[in-house]
């Protein structure tokens, strides 16, 4: 908002009569005419500032490709691993699952029952039978507790070690190198998540 002279004169009349204090105060730079834009110094020494920290912190990160391969291939994983846990409710047979430090594969069991041997693969939406770490990548693949590196799900979605015996009474863990979080397997369910 911009003031007349002869409206700056009357504010510091008012302010004088009020308070009887004679106003020092500078308000000529209210009157029209006045128009002076741009920085100060320190607003453009803030923005250098912040400018500079971004390129130290946020930057690498932009330009680190296999920080964003291995968060894709820890969610390939992930969904590859309810995928099998689905098809064995849905087909209702057992879908084994064969980890190493680069691949999953899935297969599936001619016939349903506890004792049934996995045989033919199992296709994954995505075509082929398994998924693979990127070539050239150096992202790998670990599971804790380490072995077995193959187990199975039932008809009913719950893991097991070994055809035939007991369902498996320990949370498993799959790292994937360079990703930030592990993908978890419950034990009693067999529910695949992250946190």
């Amino acid at each position: 908002m911009r003031l007349s002279s002869s409206q700056i004169e009357a504010i510091k009349q008012e302010t004088e009569h009020c308070f009887g204090v004679q106003v020092n105060t500078r308000l000529s730079a209210l009157r029209d005419g006045d128009d002076q834009r741009g920085f100060t110094l320190i607003e453009l020494i803030m923005v250098m500032v912040i400018v500079g920290i971004l390129a130290v912190f946020a930057a690498p990160r932009f330009f680190d490709v296999n920080v964003f391969k291995s968060r894709g291939f820890a969610d390939q994983v992930q969904a590859t691993l309810r995928y099998a846990q689905k098809e064995a409710i849905a087909q209702h047979r057992n879908v084994c699952v064969t980890i190493t430090s680069s691949t999953i594969s899935l297969t599936i069991a001619n016939a349903s029952g506890a004792a049934s041997a996995c045989g033919p693969n199992l296709a994954l939406p995505t075509g082929g039978n398994s998924i693979s770490a990127p070539p050239g990548s150096g992202i790998t693949l670990a599971l804790a507790p380490a072995a077995p590196a193959t187990f199975n799900f039932d008809a009913l979605g719950k893991p097991y070690d070994a055809l035939g015996t007991t369902p498996s009474t320990v949370q498993k863990s799959i790292a994937v190198s360079g990703a930030t979080n592990n993908i978890f397997m419950e034990a009693e369910t067999g529910y695949v998540h992250s946190p």
